[in-house]
C-alpha cells in the first residue's frame, strides 16, 4: 500500500481524500483540508461534538505527543478507550514518582479546586500509581498519568515545552524544587486533555502567547546551531508541536 500511496500535494487533493473518507461529505473534506492548512503536516487535528447544527473549525494552542496513560484504569470513555479531562491543571515533573507520600499536599489541594489533575513525569510507579488508580476509581480526584516524552535532556527540553505552553512550571530538584512543596501555582493548565493507549494530546493550553513565541524563537535558534541531522529533526519536531497548534473539528448536527 506504502508503494502505491501518492502523496497530497495540495489542498484540494486533501479534501477530495477527507470527503471520501467521511462518506461523501463535501463539507467535512473541505474542513479536514482547511484544518490541514492552519496547523501543517505535524498539527494535531481532533473531532468533536458540536453544540449547533453546522461543522466548525477551531484552531487552539496545544499540542500531541507519544505517550499513552500508564494504566488502563484512568479510562473514563470506555467506548473510545481513552481519558477525558476537561480543564484540568497539569503537574510536571522531572522525576520518577513511586511514593505517594510527597505528592499529597498537590493531591488535596486539587482535590480541593474540584478539577483533575494530569501528571506528567519521567514515570509515575509502584505504590504511587496504586494510589492514584484507588483514588480515581473511587471518585476522590480524577486523575490519569504518564510519562514525559523523549529521554535524557530532550525529556526536560519537552517538559519545558509543555510547561510554557500551559503556563506551569517544571518541578525539578536540579533548580531545588521540591515536590512536597508544590502548589496550584506550580500547576499548568489547559482547556481538554485527551490521553488513548499511545498518544497524549493537550488543547488550549493557558500558557503565555508571548513565552509560547519566546519559546519557538529559542529552539529555531538551536536548529540552525544544530551539527548532527538528527538533532535538527528532533529540534524541528518541537517547533512543530509548540508552533503547530491543534485543529478542532465540532462537528453539529440536531439532535
Amino acid at each position: 500500500l506504502k508503494a502505491l500511496s501518492v502523496p497530497c500535494s495540495d489542498s484540494k487533493a486533501i479534501a477530495q481524500v477527507g470527503t471520501i473518507s467521511a462518506n461523501s461529505d463535501e463539507t467535512v473534506g473541505k474542513l479536514i483540508a482547511e484544518a490541514m492548512d492552519k496547523v501543517g503536516k505535524e498539527g494535531v487535528i481532533t473531532v468533536e461534538d458540536g453544540t449547533g447544527l453546522q461543522d466548525e473549525l477551531d484552531v487552539v494552542e496545544g499540542m500531541q505527543f507519544d505517550r499513552g496513560y500508564l494504566s488502563p484504569y484512568f479510562i473514563n470513555k470506555p467506548e473510545t478507550g481513552a481519558v477525558e479531562l476537561e480543564s484540568p491543571f497539569i503537574l510536571l515533573a522531572d522525576k520518577k514518582i513511586s511514593n505517594i507520600r510527597e505528592m499529597l499536599p498537590v493531591l488535596e489541594a486539587v482535590a480541593k479546586a474540584g478539577k483533575p489533575l494530569l501528571i506528567i513525569a519521567e514515570d509515575v510507579e509502584g505504590e504511587a500509581l496504586a494510589t492514584l488508580v484507588v483514588n480515581t476509581m473511587r471518585g476522590i480526584v480524577k486523575v490519569a498519568a504518564v510519562k514525559a516524552p523523549g529521554f535524557g535532556d530532550r525529556r526536560k527540553a519537552m517538559l519545558q515545552d509543555i510547561a510554557t505552553l500551559t503556563g506551569g512550571t517544571v518541578i525539578s530538584e536540579e533548580i531545588g524544587m521540591e515536590l512536597e512543596k508544590a502548589t496550584l501555582e506550580d500547576l499548568g493548565q489547559a482547556k481538554r486533555v485527551v490521553i488513548n493507549k499511545d498518544t497524549t494530546t493537550i488543547i488550549d493550553g493557558v500558557g503565555d502567547e508571548a513565552a509560547i513565541q519566546g519559546r519557538v524563537t529559542q529552539i529555531r535558534q538551536q536548529i540552525e546551531e544544530a551539527t548532527s541531522d538528527y538533532d535538527r529533526e528532533k529540534l524541528q519536531e518541537r517547533v512543530a508541536k509548540l508552533a503547530g497548534g491543534v485543529a478542532v473539528i465540532k462537528v453539529g448536527a440536531a439532535t
